[in-house]
């Protein structure tokens, strides 16, 4: 047994990463959901920032959702989800710092960008993300580096799950010119590990109808 202990919220992208990790490697867990909103005062002592994801593991506790699933991947390899060779996996953790670093934030930009103009600037930095992957991270084989599924996918997968949002809120669609992207996330979003995390598309436009003040699509279920 491995009695880690899974601390997460369903609508947080960055839980869904670790609970994909720990999925993909088959590794038992306890589930702990936390409440953003109300969290109980001993999470803090778990996760000094308050956020989730969080996992103890005995008497290890770990925060950050990249530094908790490169533990997941030192402690428990098989299968492997980054690459063995030193420099194969430093391109890896280049991919992850794009996704954290300019994917993510363009995402949120265009999203929740507080006026037209910062959300037209996040509309052009993540189609120009979007250009990127498809150019220089795709074509090699069927995932980001190649032919195995790895944390880099994992690192991507959440806002593409999201970009329900982005159709509804913001008018936006995948561009034609990423066409192996669009691929890659069919396949992606085929896998169980994947879709045992996956919310629907009105989980999504139901939560973010309210932190933007926006209308839901026309047949959203109101709760």
């Amino acid at each position: 047994m491995s009695n880690i202990q899974l601390y997460f919220a369903q609508a947080s992208t960055f839980s869904q990463r670790t609970r994909v990790v720990l999925l993909e490697k088959g590794i038992d867990f306890t589930p702990i959901e936390i409440d953003l909103q109300n969290k109980p005062d001993e999470y803090t002592q778990i996760s000094r920032y308050g956020k989730v994801p969080a996992i103890k593991h005995g008497d290890i506790e770990i925060y950050e959702s990249a530094v908790i699933n490169e533990y997941l991947e030192e402690v428990f390899p098989e299968p492997p989800l980054l690459p063995r060779d030193p420099a194969a996996k430093a391109i890896a953790r280049i991919w992850i710092d794009y996704a954290n670093t300019r994917f993510v934030p363009a995402f949120n930009k265009f999203l929740r960008g507080k006026d037209s103009q910062e959300q037209e600037q996040g509309r052009k930095d993540f189609t120009e993300a979007l250009l990127y992957i498809e150019q220089e991270g795709l074509g090699k084989g069927d995932y980001l580096l190649g032919d195995r599924f790895s944390l880099v996918d994992i690192s991507f997968y959440p806002w593409f799950e999201r970009l329900p949002l982005l159709e509804h809120f913001r008018k936006f669609t995948l561009p034609t010119e990423t066409p192996q992207l669009q691929a890659w996330w069919n396949l992606v979003g085929d896998r169980s590990s994947i879709q045992a995390v996956a919310n629907p598309a009105d989980f999504y436009l139901e939560r973010f109808a309210k932190v933007l003040g926006e209308p839901l699509p026309v047949g959203a279920a109101q709760k």
